[in-house]
């Protein structure tokens, strides 16, 4: 028997990185929303068609700066400060006792046209850029996720209700979380450890031995409120609150947000994608339209392992798409299923393989998946796989499967 304990963390919407991603898919989605208006599509059928935008927006943000850069070719007008102050007071930046307040920072605008070398060979359907994607999905859980990532997810989504609607009155925007699950022979058995830390106000403090410390009682309602409704009863044998929970462990997170740390787009690639369990192409996803296969392809490859597994075929899956620029084809296609594949990876491979159920090339993943819409905010935080209101997380090619692979 093989026993081992992994560990995967998450953060929420007012993290620093996690701000940025939002910021930058909310421009994507703006300029999205005004092709989609204009009837725009993302490749040229003939050359005097005009095309849909190019966007590839990066975001940083500092104490009472967000700098929003990198290559935009549209014919949208976007008014970027609107949008960033927007966002920034949705998430919650909305005075000093946070650090940053989205009324008064600093925006400055560096975005630039894209390259027309890169154009050229994507204007035709070609990939975007040259690279690797990974897609993955298991039997752990009911989204078809590796539980330790499914779970870090919900607590911070956790936080953040309990944040809005008032059922916690001293939370800040900025938080993070991590679960320890502990397995037996590739099966989550127990959750060891559970660590949730969170910005918080000044009122939750209280004076113990010279040190400010979070009071106990704050301590307290975060786990009762945040924490246990969130684990499942079933995994947490021998598990002791008092023991096994570690919440702000360094005392206290008054300072939090961009006024502790710097935020940039796409710093936090395992924490969108599977929490480390799964392998990682490298590229980050968050301000890039779909012709980008960095992002397009790492969600039809997830959308191809959860097929495969919610038809049964594995109770794991791994897919690796590879494509080079401007190139239709992907260069290579790989299926590993650790041992779990209830029929063979060359019959698998055949069925990726096979147009009339899954096409890979990149306007075909667009078309698929229907990719040219504003969808990309919703992604930019609480992780890009495991919701069902994102395409890619579709099962609809289940019974296809079945019936070609003769189960």
């Amino acid at each position: 028997m093989r026993n081992y304990l992994f560990t995967s963390e998450s953060v929420g919407d007012g993290h620093p990185d996690k701000v940025c991603d939002q910021i930058s898919d909310a421009i994507l989605d703006s300029v999205l929303t005004d092709d989609e208006k204009k009837g725009l599509k993302p490749y040229r059928t003939n050359p005097d068609d005009k095309r849909g935008s190019r966007v590839a927006c990066e975001t940083f943000i500092t104490v009472g700066l967000v700098i929003v850069g990198g290559e935009i070719t549209t014919e949208a007008w976007i008014d970027v400060h609107k949008i960033v102050r927007k966002l920034l007071k949705d998430i919650g930046y909305t005075g000093p006792q946070y650090g940053f307040d989205f009324s008064t920072c600093a925006i400055l605008n560096a975005i630039g046209p894209q390259s027309p070398d890169i154009a050229a060979g994507v204007d035709t359907g070609g990939a975007g850029d040259q690279g690797l994607m990974i897609g993955y999905a298991c039997t752990e859980t009911k989204e078809l996720m590796p539980l330790p990532i499914a779970l870090s997810h919900r607590l911070v989504l956790r936080q953040k209700e309990a944040r809005q609607k008032k059922e916690i009155s001293f939370l800040g925007p900025d938080c993070k979380s991590q679960v320890t699950v502990e397995y037996e022979d590739l099966k989550p058995v127990r959750i060891r450890k559970v660590v949730l830390s969170s910005q918080h106000t000044i009122e939750s403090v209280e004076e113990k031995g010279g040190k400010r410390l979070l009071k106990s009682s704050a301590r307290e309602e975060m786990i009762e409120k945040i924490i246990k409704p969130v684990l499942p009863k079933d995994l947490l044998k021998g598990f002791d609150y008092s023991k096994d929970v570690l919440v702000n462990p360094t005392g206290i997170f008054l300072v939090g947000g961009p006024q502790s740390d710097t935020g940039m787009t796409g710093r936090k690639i395992i924490v969108d994608t599977y929490g480390g369990w799964a392998l990682h192409g490298g590229g980050a996803f968050s301000g890039k339209d779909p012709t980008k296969v960095d992002r397009s392809a790492a969600y039809a490859a997830r959308y191809v392992a959860k097929n495969i597994v919610a038809a049964g075929l594995a109770d794991r899956c791994t897919i690796q798409l590879a494509y080079a620029i401007g190139v239709k084809e992907p260069v290579s296609v790989m299926v590993n299923t650790e041992g779990t594949g209830k029929v063979s990876e060359a019959k698998l491979m055949e069925l990726i393989r096979d147009e009339e159920i899954f096409s890979l090339t990149p306007i075909g993943i667009i078309e698929m998946l229907g990719l040219w819409k504003p969808i990309y905010l919703q992604t930019a935080a609480y992780g890009h796989f495991g919701r069902d209101i994102f395409p890619w997380e579709k099962t609809d090619k289940v019974e296809v499967l079945k019936k070609k692979a003769g189960i």
